[in-house]
């Protein structure tokens, strides 16, 4: 491909190097520089690429792609900003492969996983194609999963997984789609089929400083879809749905909407409810319980509906969806009385959902086991002690993953909040500790949640991740007891 062509659609301020070159790659990470390549140095927070570009030249990089004159001489394009050329030349390099596909972008603090990976299920069941997912937990091409270690992958590679999608006969590619994602052009240049909004709740502070900022830049996900999925329920929905310039549907398990739930039935196998849309009820079961499945099962129907599908053909199909991983996910404990869940429950809204929800069907006590996470916004710490020691009947406080902090000072934080409330909790830093004492003191009918960690399958200590199964943990316990 030639350097005009990687260039097409980006806004070029100056321009010192010969158009006409053939690119052979290109690359953000001067380690991965190699012949050929046009090299795009990002100025990121923590380091800044400009200052890699003797390192890429050395490995044989034709070009550097940069917002800032760089202080060696070297072929160069000057443009107005770094990371949205990075998002484009994805685009032209690979290209504008999510083009080919049906695009459907999922965005707010909670509930995305479930809702992209409930909706892929329904959609591949509704129309025998293929659809490849994005998310937190996995990337996956139809059933092919391709780790991942962020939500929304950077945007160069978030084009070579579309390609990789278009290749593979994908008719749809369904996102998650995080704040930091649109705020730092990851999804820069790329247009969504429907867009849907969650919920928003106090998380990535640290990043956004205050929630009129967070909730701004998820809703500029709005400003570049031709259809959307709001949820009227949440209290930002007017600031979100005043950014989108196509048709909206509403969601909502309150009261009447585009796609609306009534009769609402919770259970421990699963949830009930009448969905209504256009006056036509339509009866719903999933066996995911969970207040909060209800309203992630109203997005998916709600984007299905712009889509153009039949509602009543989506209900049949959600009977047969699959649970997701550490989402409300029962452990095995044979021989017990009590039950294990686990769930990804890490912000306060998202403890709250699943506390309340479990209250829904826990006919015992309700154990609930969690920690907030390190170099994340400290804020959200006392808040969700206060909201695990008022809604459990008893709360264990422990590590989630400390990252570089200290666990003993995060617990501090979380301690504050659940002085502040009414009830009881334990302190056990240790994790595996601390599931050990829960399971110890479960009785008949008791249910522990062990929230935080969800799908993971490790603990991060000190920038180290470390082997650590929830599962493995619950299993282990109960042999070593037998």
């Amino acid at each position: 491909m030639k350097l005009r062509e990687l260039l097409n659609g980006i806004k070029v301020l100056q321009l010192h190097a010969d158009v006409d070159m053939e690119i052979a790659s290109v690359a953000y990470d001067s380690r991965k520089a190699a012949a050929g390549c046009a090299f795009v140095a990002i100025s990121g927070f923590a380091s800044d690429g400009n200052r890699f570009i003797p390192m890429a030249m050395e490995k044989g990089a034709s070009v550097v792609i940069t917002a800032k004159t760089p202080e060696v001489d070297v072929p160069y394009v000057l443009v107005d900003n770094d990371r949205l050329a990075l998002a484009l030349i994805g685009c032209n390099f690979y290209g504008h492969p999510a083009k080919s596909m049906t695009l459907i972008g999922v965005t707010g603090t909670n509930g995305k996983t479930s809702t992209t990976l409930i909706l892929k299920q329904v959609l591949e069941k509704l129309t025998g194609c293929k659809a490849g997912l994005i998310g937190t937990m996995e990337n996956r091409i139809g059933d092919e999963v391709v780790p991942t270690e962020r939500t929304t992958p950077e945007s160069f590679e978030l084009q070579g997984l579309f390609a990789r999608m278009r290749d593979a006969g994908c008719s749809y590619a369904i996102m998650e789609v995080s704040s930091h994602a649109i705020a730092l052009d990851r999804v820069g240049g790329v247009h969504f089929d429907v867009a849907a909004f969650t919920n928003l709740t106090e998380d990535h502070l640290d990043f956004h400083k205050t929630m009129e900022h967070y909730c701004d830049t998820k809703a500029e996900l709005f400003a570049r879809c031709d259809g959307a999925v709001l949820n009227r329920d949440d209290e930002w929905f007017t600031r979100i749905g005043a950014k989108a310039a196509c048709p909206v549907v509403t969601t909502s398990a309150k009261g009447e909407a585009g796609v609306w739930a009534k009769d609402t039935e919770m259970m421990s196998e699963g949830i009930r409810f009448t969905a209504v849309s256009d006056g036509v009820e339509i009866p719903v079961a999933l066996p995911i319980p969970g207040r909060f499945t209800v309203y992630n099962v109203l997005t998916v129907l709600g984007i299905l509906k712009a889509l153009g599908f039949d509602l009543k053909a989506a209900a049949a199909a959600l009977k047969t969806v699959e649970g997701v991983k550490g989402r409300i996910e029962v452990v095995p404990t044979p021989g017990k009385a009590y039950t294990v869940l686990i769930d990804y429950a890490h912000t306060p809204d998202g403890l709250e959902n699943v506390l309340r929800s479990v209250r829904d069907f826990c006919k015992g006590r309700l154990i609930a086991v969690f920690g907030c996470g390190g170099d994340r916004d400290p804020i959200k710490r006392p808040i969700m002690g206060r909201i695990g020691v008022e809604l459990a009947d008893i709360a264990v406080i422990t590590s989630d993953n400390p990252r570089t902090e200290e666990p003993a000072a995060i617990i501090r934080d979380i301690v504050v909040g659940a002085e502040s409330a009414c009830g009881t909790y334990k302190i056990i830093e240790n994790r595996i500790k601390a599931i050990e004492y829960a399971m110890d003191i479960a009785e008949k009918d008791d249910i522990i949640i062990l929230a935080g960690k969800g799908h993971e399958t490790y603990q991060e200590i000190n920038g180290v991740k470390h082997h650590l199964d929830e599962r493995e943990i619950v299993a282990d316990y109960l042999q070593e007891k037998r």
